[in-house]
């Protein structure tokens, strides 16, 4: 008798142990089912993208996203994103995101009528720590003269122009030296400005105070006219001196005769 109530419990206990290792898988295959993710992709860079780069399927990739929405501004599938042109440089496995892009589609970050120019800024460095993007920025170019004893020449060449994005990463130029690179917009007219100038000059930036849209005449300035300027201004001043006592001297009486 007692051994058939033994064997009543064992049989009771191992169906419980049963029910219970069934409940206890279950609920942690699920648990791993839905921590491994929603399913969605999202769409990185394969390799480095610089500014310029149109996009083909060969330079983006997908990988798992866990969330059930994506981030503003990203992509899931790479059709969404083949055919654009990269404007701001995107690193490698870093997400491709609308606002780094420009297309003809969408005309994302680009409006109407503009372009985004990329241009090696030469000894800037202070202002590249200052300057983030949609601020605005006048550009400098500077020459060498080789012929004329490597005179310096210098011209404010563009102004009130928006920063669309910055690469502060050294970038090799057409001139040799790896110098950081700024994406600014601007017309058409000055594009083919900005592509001279980092074609064949040294560009520097100003910062300019947002609420400031004042232009001035942009004439050539040298360290000849600047020298030369200073000692006219230095002589003006002794010239005048003599001037000034003759202006202040008491004339005399006239003695009516």
């Amino acid at each position: 008798m007692k051994k058939n109530n033994l064997l009543k419990l064992l049989g009771i206990a191992l169906v419980v142990a049963i029910v219970s290792t069934g409940i206890f898988y279950g609920l942690f295959v699920n648990k791993l089912s839905s921590s491994t993710g929603s399913g969605k992709t999202l769409v990185v860079a394969a390799k480095t993208l610089k500014a310029g780069t149109q996009l083909t399927a060969g330079d983006l990739k997908t990988v798992p996203w866990p969330a059930e929405t994506l981030p503003k501004g990203a992509f899931g599938n790479v059709d969404q994103v083949v055919g654009n042109t990269v404007f701001d440089t995107i690193g490698e496995d870093e997400p491709v995101m609308a606002s780094r892009l420009a297309s003809e589609k969408s005309g994302d970050g680009v409006p109407a009528g503009m372009r985004a120019v990329s241009v090696h800024v030469a000894d800037s460095t202070g202002v590249l720590a200052l300057v983030r993007s949609g601020q605005k920025v006048d550009v400098q170019v500077v020459v060498s003269h080789k012929e004329s004893g490597n005179s310096i020449e210098v011209r404010t060449a563009l102004e009130d122009l928006t920063v669309l994005s910055i690469h502060p990463q050294a970038d090799q130029s057409s001139q040799g030296p790896s110098l950081p690179v700024v994406t600014l917009l601007a017309k058409p007219a000055e594009a083919d400005v900005l592509a001279a100038a980092d074609s064949g000059a040294r560009v520097r930036l100003t910062l300019r105070n947002p609420l400031d849209d004042a232009t001035r005449p942009r004439a050539p300035l040298t360290l000849e006219n600047i020298m030369r300027a200073s000692g006219e201004a230095s002589t003006g001043q002794k010239a005048e001196s003599p001037r000034t006592t003759a202006q202040v001297t008491k004339p005399k009486p006239v003695t009516k005769q």
